[in-house]
């Protein structure tokens, strides 16, 4: 039986049988206390038991990681818990050695992360996935009853939406023996596909193809960029999730991406509630009074060009100089954050630092893009409404140095029963940082893949 099931469905008195896994060990001369988990629950039962057990002294003796059987009756506990287990039975299934890395005791996130096929076993990392599986579902629920159709974009491609300097080349060619041009250049009508391709960046291009005709879709899957950068908030594979909405303006997007937020974040607290007490035990202090603060705040919605006035006349010494042509900085991020006490609508952005796709506004000098920012965690959301004025697409792809020939059916779209449309990219493992307070990305991903780091 599950763990989990136990503490839902059983009382004491209850017979039960439980497979899983020894924690910890205390044994006596008389007695023991096995602390058990099988990973269905944050929670633990420990398991109490004495010299009347027919393998008394093989019990005494398991270590740390083994896997056992165990069978009895749930009695009143004298600590902490409703109850424990009385014992008639305990087999151990897989034995485990002294050596074994996760002992009972604290360990260190860089430890940690030098054994991630082990690390799912601590409490800490049962919480962060256990989150991060919840968080998935929540975004399938939301999106579904929502009328949005889930579209499984290509993660091979020949499509530059991110900047093909950004995405890892695909290749079958023997990288000792490349065959080349006359002016010796790598050959690409000999590879597989005849042509260049990449490992995707995103998937909304292809996705506003399927808007087009399902009017709301969402991607949800693994993208990849070759950034070199070693920060907690970067990894070089992570997930996306990347809605496209036709019919929706710039205003409507920042309402569905508040809705869409405060949705993940109330099915989060009410569906893995034991394991945001845990982390807000001893990971992130406050956790659960941030997360549930965020679903009933108002999210506040200013311009950039005003943001900029507000961090310009802060008084703040900053690190970085705000300035009204660039993008802001963390500290920027954090200073709005904590000015408006609650999560922020940044939009209308520069023009000239924003993707070649971005809707122009009227000004000329701005797009109708939006990043959403959240306190303790910075961007979280970034969308725009797409440019659909066929006229000013071309002449941004002729800006942003865009190669036509690759994005052809794209432009294609603006032809054929066009309308205006929005999207928003949302990092999977930035909302699995936010909800969890974890601090480091490579600590949300199983195994992360950044610069230098590619183990397992």
């Amino acid at each position: 039986m599950d763990l989990i099931d136990v503490f839902k469905k059983k009382k004491i008195g209850d017979s039960v049988k439980i497979e899983g896994w020894v924690r910890n060990n205390r044994d006596q001369k008389e007695f023991g206390f096995i602390d058990f988990y099988d990973g269905t629950s944050i929670n633990t039962l420990q398991i109490v038991y004495d010299k009347s057990l027919a393998n008394f002294d093989e019990v005494s003796h398991i270590l740390a990681g083994t896997s056992i059987e165990a069978e009895g009756v749930l009695v009143e506990s004298n600590g902490k818990q409703e109850y424990e287990l009385k014992p008639s039975k305990i087999t151990i299934i897989g034995d485990c050695p002294s050596d074994y890395p996760i002992q009972p005791k604290r360990h260190t996130m860089e430890f940690l992360r030098s054994v991630a096929y082990l690390r799912p076993r601590t409490k800490t990392f049962q919480a962060v996935f256990k989150i991060r599986s919840v968080a998935a579902m929540a975004i399938h629920e939301y999106m579904q009853t929502n009328n949005y159709v889930y579209v499984h974009t290509p993660l091979i491609t020949t499509a530059d939406c991110e900047g093909s300097d950004q995405m890892f080349k695909i290749t079958t060619f023997d990288l000792d023996n490349v065959p080349k041009t006359k002016d010796n250049k790598a050959d690409y009508s000999k590879d597989l596909f005849g042509k260049k391709t990449w490992i995707t960046g995103s998937g909304q291009l292809h996705g506003e193809t399927f808007a087009m005709a399902f009017k709301k879709i969402y991607t949800f899957g693994p993208t990849f960029r070759t950034e070199n950068s070693n920060t907690k908030t970067h990894a070089n594979e992570f997930w996306m999730i990347e809605p496209e909405m036709a019919f929706m303006h710039l205003d409507d997007l920042m309402d569905e991406e508040e809705r869409t937020l405060k949705f993940i974040v109330k099915y989060v607290l009410k569906n893995a509630g034991d394991e945001i007490d845990f982390l807000d035990k001893f990971v992130s202090k406050g956790l659960r009074d941030k997360l549930e603060k965020l679903t009933k705040s108002k999210f506040v919605r200013i311009t950039h060009h005003d943001a900029i006035d507000l961090l310009l006349k802060s008084g703040e010494k900053w690190e970085f100089t705000p300035d009204y042509e660039s993008d802001i900085a963390k500290e920027h991020e954090k200073w709005i954050t904590d000015h408006f006490n609650s999560p922020v609508f940044i939009y209308n952005w520069p023009k000239d630092i924003k993707a070649w796709y971005m809707k122009l506004n009227d000004d000329g000098k701005t797009v109708a893009a939006v990043d959403l920012e959240v306190p303790g965690s910075g961007e979280l959301m970034g969308g725009s409404e797409r440019e659909v004025d066929l006229d000013k697409l071309n002449e941004l792809i002729k800006v942003h140095n865009v190669d036509r020939n690759q994005i052809e059916w794209y432009i294609n779209l603006r032809k054929f029963g066009s309308c205006y449309h929005s999207g928003y990219g949302m990092g999977f493992e930035r909302l699995i940082m936010y909800l969890t307070g974890i601090e480091n990305i490579r600590d949300v991903i199983p195994y992360p893949r950044t610069p230098g780091n590619c183990e397992y």
